[in-house]
């Protein structure tokens, strides 16, 4: 008995969903989520932490997730701000999880609608592409920890092509999870020091990413992720020796 198919636009549903929040998040919010908007409004926004903890905690997750699942500039003003808000703990946690639900908001949404097709075909070409991403499945684990770890790929770069790659889902999750948190915990920490940075009438250094100090660190993880790659290579080559 075969399974019914579903229709094209059910099958795209979640993709348009994504789609017209982003187009409405970029129209609506143009210039809000910045630097500038966090500082003019400081004040308030600690306050109604202090009186409405729990509240604030949600909410903030809740825009969390929306940006990072729409796309919407602001991921680190957001990150920022949860430093800001909470301090670098347990701020480092709501960041990680408000990326990483939003991240698989947006992997869903894109694997729903095209991803697993293209994935599909591109597992059966067998010309370069075909060989590549049966290069990438080969070797999952380290190159979603890689894309996670590298500062130099952008965050929804590394958001969009598991999904289009056929990643499950629970390696996207476990990877996202994990795999970002030594580059929010530095942004977590930026933000919590924010209120010397207001005091002082200047912006935070969001450089420091880029210091020897903080990259190091960051680059020894990936090559920790990327180590067994290329032990597997060895054994292979030495198995055709």
């Amino acid at each position: 008995m075969s399974t019914p198919k579903s229709s094209p636009l059910l099958r795209n549903l979640p993709l348009l969903a994504l789609l017209t929040g982003t187009a409405a998040g970029l129209y609506f919010l143009r210039g809000t989520l910045s630097f500038e908007t966090l500082s003019e409004h400081r004040e308030a926004l600690l306050a109604f932490r202090d009186s409405h903890y729990a509240l604030a905690i949600l909410l903030f997750l809740s825009a969390y997730i929306a940006i990072v699942a729409f796309s919407l500039p602001g991921g680190t003003i957001a990150t920022l701000a949860g430093g800001f808000l909470f301090g670098t703990f347990p701020g480092v946690a709501f960041n990680v999880l408000g990326a990483t639900l939003g991240a698989t908001l947006l992997f869903l949404a894109i694997r729903a609608g095209f991803g697993e097709r293209l994935a599909r075909k591109i597992s059966l070409s067998e010309g370069p592409v075909g060989r590549i991403k049966r290069g990438i499945d080969a070797n999952q684990w380290e190159m979603l920890f890689l894309i996670r770890l590298v500062p130099a790929v952008p965050f929804f770069v590394a958001n969009i092509l598991p999904a289009l790659l056929a990643v499950p889902l629970h390696r996207y999750v476990i990877t996202t999870f994990f795999g970002i948190m030594p580059a929010t915990l530095v942004f977590t920490s930026i933000g919590a020091g924010l209120g010397e940075v207001f005091a002082a009438g200047t912006r935070p250094d969001l450089g420091v990413i880029l210091t020897p100090q903080v990259l190091a660190p960051l680059l020894g993880l990936a090559g920790l992720a990327i180590l067994p790659i290329f032990i597997k290579a060895l054994r292979r080559r030495k198995g055709l020796e």
